[in-house]
């Protein structure tokens, strides 16, 4: 095999674990906008294939839930809210109506009668610790169902969160494992082929690219840096941009650009719904007076941008069906090796029970796109 190069399946021997299964635990998963869970209202997601519960309780009070009843399985989110004599918010399944609270353990059993003693506290729905952070919900998901741990971290945050509310939100679904969709939006040598537009960038504006890598909190960076010149979609910033990239596990990737005082922050958060479907959610912050007099244009080509990478993952698919040993070449291909070295390291740390220690280097690597 030629040097640089290295195979997939070569790979998972050596981090421990197949490439495009599992997922990471112990760590924190975006799951929604806050403006997504209103007071009053009861939501369904999927996360790492498991029915979750996302409510916002009419005081305001955030919670997250399994969505199944332990008594005859029955979506909680179909039911409502209840409000105890204490006065305390609990959820009401809409079969028998069996009560529980944001801890998830029951409050009450409707059905039952005087004489039939039963310890309605010993039952419980297993409960996610859930936080805000600038705007966005997190949830935790520990690798032990029944512990019930606790966070060891706090929820991640950004810089450049400006502007008030975000300025566009934009949500896709990808028929891939969140390996596959990670690697897929941080692989910096397919823009040209994948992404051809007039206002990107096209085939015959490729020239060699020597970027500087850093470790970042739980991932890494690309270090701020002037945009590419070739990359014509920061012309309408105007001015001397300057642009910063990070990527952090399980699946965050942002774009700090700023143009003097004034600042951008794309951020691409990854969720896994299940082992064959990663959830998109793209979402810009800015001050700039760009996104007051050019917003529908930059919406039109954000979305027209995440769903060419749609696309290519639907085709890609097509190969992946047959389990194919994959070929990750240096440099272009490094971040993809560092994302698994990253999970590996992740994994090794909580289980072991000692501090994460990242192993990502500094170096400068280069390619052509």
């Amino acid at each position: 095999m030629p040097d640089g190069e290295t195979r997939t399946r070569a790979a998972e021997a050596k981090f421990g674990s197949k490439f495009g299964q599992g997922f990471l635990t112990d760590i924190w998963y975006f799951a929604a906008l806050s403006s997504d869970l209103r007071p009053g209202k009861l939501a369904r997601y999927e996360l790492l294939g498991e029915p979750v519960l996302l409510g916002r309780s009419n005081a305001g009070k955030l919670f997250a839930l399994r969505d199944i009843c332990p008594h005859r399985a029955a979506p909680l989110s179909a039911g409502r809210f209840h409000e105890e004599a204490s006065g305390e918010e609990t959820v009401e399944c809409p079969y028998h109506g069996w009560r529980y609270r944001a801890d998830g353990a029951c409050a009450a059993i409707p059905s039952l009668v005087a004489d039939q003693e039963i310890d309605v506290s010993r039952i419980h729905v297993r409960r996610y610790p859930i936080a805000e952070s600038q705007g966005l919900v997190f949830v935790w998901i520990a690798s032990e169902a029944r512990a019930q741990a606790e966070p060891t971290e706090p929820p991640p945050s950004f810089e450049g969160v400006v502007g008030g509310a975000p300025k566009l939100v934009d949500r896709m679904d990808f028929d891939a494992h969140i390996d596959h969709a990670v690697v897929g939006l941080m692989d910096p040598a397919h823009g040209p082929y994948v992404h051809q537009q007039w206002w990107w960038r096209s085939k015959s504006s490729q020239h060699e690219k020597a970027k500087r890598f850093e470790s970042r909190e739980a991932g890494f960076a690309m270090v701020r840096h002037e945009p590419s010149k070739n990359s014509r979609a920061y012309a309408v910033l105007g001015g001397e941009p300057l642009t910063e990239i990070t990527f952090r596990i399980p699946g965050l990737r942002w774009e700090h650009v700023t143009v003097g005082k004034r600042q951008v922050l794309s951020l691409t958060c990854l969720t896994p719904v299940n082992d064959r479907q990663t959830r998109i959610t793209q979402i810009i912050w800015s001050d700039h007076p760009a996104f007051f007099f050019l917003k529908p244009f930059i919406a039109w080509g954000a979305r027209a941008f995440l769903r060419q990478d749609g696309d290519m993952v639907n085709l890609q698919n097509q190969g992946l069906k047959y389990d194919p040993s994959l070929l990750w070449i240096d440099d272009a291909d490094r971040q993809a090796k560092w994302y698994q070295q990253l999970k590996r390291e992740w994994t090794a740390s909580r289980k072991e029970g000692r501090a994460f220690a990242n192993p990502v280097e500094a170096v400068t690597l280069r390619w052509t796109s």
